[in-house]
């Protein structure tokens, strides 16, 4: 590998990690992988990435590899492994700036534009579709 390459895929490795720390308010470096937010996660079998895991990708830096991941969006944010963590991580936070940062530079064209439906329709959708959406305007 050319060591300029190195030098330029270390620097978007750092710029990736102060993103996500500044995003979720999180110190991704405090985590020393003990496991246990991925032990009491109750969507970790359906997970290609365990919490911690994804952690660790974020510590390193791996940005494609870890917003290509389908577990930052199997998280229900049910804080549990926030709960867990003996370094007191807010791991749910982590996981939704990841959620963000895909959210932010992706071309996406699937969300809801809640203003251009119907006063009925609004009335009959979902308080969560509700929600999604907004999440989705304000990122």
């Amino acid at each position: 590998m050319d060591t300029t390459l190195r030098i330029t895929s270390a620097r978007a490795g750092r710029a990736f990690v102060a993103e996500i720390e500044k995003v979720s308010g999180q110190k991704l470096l405090a985590c020393y992988q003990c496991g246990k937010c991925s032990a009491g996660c109750p969507m970790a079998a359906h997970m290609d990435i365990l919490p911690n895991q994804m952690i660790r990708m974020a510590q390193l830096g791996m940005r494609d590899q870890l917003l290509a991941a389908k577990s930052i969006w199997m998280c229900v944010s049910c804080l549990t492994c926030n709960s867990r963590c003996p370094k007191n991580i807010r791991i749910a936070e982590v996981i939704e700036s990841l959620r963000l940062s895909v959210l932010r530079t992706a071309k996406r064209d699937d969300h809801l534009e809640i203003m251009e439906l119907s006063p009925e329709a609004r009335a009959v959708l979902p308080p969560i579709a509700t929600i999604s959406a907004m999440r989705k305007l304000t990122s």
